[in-house]
């Protein structure tokens, strides 16, 4: 995985979703996946590609539940794929499963 100064999307932990996703300004973009899951390895790609598109505009991260599942279960993440989307630290809005472009665009724009 990329960080965002690679225009890709960050790593979000445990440790740091409060300062990179709580704290952050405008709209941010949480890919909740693992390894092991087949649907998450399709939206995988997706995510990386508005996040380099949306670099500066969007903040777009991943966060591998089972390395950090302290934030999973505080957000009630039970399937995964999870894409959550937040403002002001403030979840606005939630896709669950394997969805086209398409669909994550239309919430990015929708949110931003």
């Amino acid at each position: 995985m990329t960080d965002a100064g690679n225009g890709g999307p960050v790593e979000i932990t445990d440790a740091n979703f409060a300062d990179e996703i709580e704290a952050a300004e405008g709209l941010s973009m949480v890919d909740f996946w693992a390894e092991w899951c087949g649907p998450c390895r399709l939206v995988g790609p997706v995510v990386d590609e508005l996040a380099r598109e949306y670099a500066g505009r969007v903040k777009i991260g991943k966060l591998d539940v089972d390395a950090n599942p302290q934030t999973a279960f505080r957000f009630n993440v039970r399937s995964i794929p999870s894409i959550l989307f937040f403002k002001g630290g403030e979840v606005v809005d939630t896709i669950v499963g394997a969805h086209p472009r398409t669909s994550l665009e239309n919430k990015i724009l929708e949110h931003a």
